[in-house]
């Protein structure tokens, strides 16, 4: 609950609450479940003007069936918000008949059309922030969405380049590849994507956190980071000079460092970030620490887009069982980052 906290101490200096757009997600998974509970709550209403991209009928018959009491507004036109109540805007023709917890074409196409339309409305400012609600990688693909997931797609359709960025209370990992297969890792590890990626990170705790001197952490490649060439070079061949480089220029970078030691020690705790080299080198010790309480940040892009940790949860959809916590992070993550990003411009 830090990203709250915080907030309700800072918003006494704001000036306007955060237009915060929602794209539901996957319909047949926790998606709508978890913004209708997380909205049950009138004091997040202080702090947000939610838009919420999917069909107004749908979610006040899920918010019925659930036996919640979140204010639901259909919205009719982006411009003119109700600042009070959970604002739906139509991005479906219809509304959507739920299977919860199936997989299915028909659910991936609303997922899809909720998230272009929120991204469309995040590139007009109509928008400040867009938070998403977890899509089945699957179902989601057709021809005009080939990604593995929220990251790549908003790579391709705002400015910048992407960096997923795990953040909670004390802890931040980025990774310097995402979702891809495992065999591919070492392909796409090079002395520039590596530097790339540290230097979005960088950028990104300096703009977005309000970090003036980072101190960065980058893992190993290799079990041990090599142990001097036994079980691979590429840690000493690639990262150890790359790190010596950068830290010769007055940037704090460390490494590289054995992951499991790294985390069973604590050693994450005196750093401002680490750069994992793979999705589970860093997720794995995120979701250990952090799980329910943790927030993806696509870094490194001209908008602000946060989304919880988790996945769709088909196996408890629809059962009013889902743990609306880790939304509640996003939300305050996105105006955290929002407003510091416009603290750090002010600064510039």
């Amino acid at each position: 609950m830090f990203f709250k906290n915080k907030y309700k101490r800072l918003a006494v200096n704001e000036i306007s609450k955060i237009s915060v757009g929602i794209s539901v997600g996957d319909p047949n998974g926790i998606g709508i479940e978890i913004i209708l509970k997380v909205f049950q709550d009138k004091s997040l209403f202080s702090f947000f003007t939610p838009i919420v991209f999917g069909h107004s009928e749908s979610l006040e018959k899920e918010s019925k069936r659930m036996g919640f009491k979140t204010p639901i507004f259909s919205l009719k036109h982006l411009k003119s918000p109700m600042h009070d109540q959970l604002n739906v805007f139509n991005s479906w023709s219809t509304p959507f008949k739920f299977k919860h917890g199936k997989e299915e074409i028909a659910a991936g196409a609303a997922a899809l059309s909720s998230l272009y339309s929120a991204t469309e409305a995040l590139k007009k400012d109509q928008i400040a922030a867009l938070v998403t609600a977890p899509i089945h990688k699957k179902n989601i693909q057709t021809k005009y969405f080939n990604f593995p997931g929220h990251t790549d797609f908003l790579n391709n359709q705002l400015e910048g380049k992407s960096l997923m960025l795990m953040i909670s209370e004390g802890l931040r990992i980025a990774l310097a590849t995402d979702h891809i297969p495992i065999k591919e890792i070492t392909k796409q590890l090079t002395k520039e994507s590596i530097n790339h990626k540290i230097m979005i990170l960088f950028n990104s705790l300096k703009q977005d956190f309000g970090i003036q001197n980072p101190k960065i952490a980058v893992l190993g490649i290799n079990p041990h980071t090599g142990d001097k060439g036994v079980i691979g070079d590429e840690d000493d061949s690639l990262l150890r000079p790359l790190i010596k480089q950068l830290f010769d220029k007055g940037q704090q970078v460390y490494g590289p460092f054995a992951a499991d030691s790294f985390f069973g020690s604590k050693s994450y705790s005196k750093y401002d970030a680490i750069l994992a080299m793979y999705h589970d080198q860093g997720l794995i010790p995120f979701k250990a620490l952090s799980f329910g309480k943790g927030v993806n940040f696509t870094a490194g892009l001209n908008r602000v887009r946060t989304s919880p940790d988790h996945g769709t949860a088909f196996d408890i959809a629809g059962q009013g069982k889902a743990n609306e916590s880790s939304f509640r992070e996003a939300l305050f993550a996105a105006r955290s980052i929002y407003f510091q990003r416009k603290e750090s411009e002010t600064i510039s």
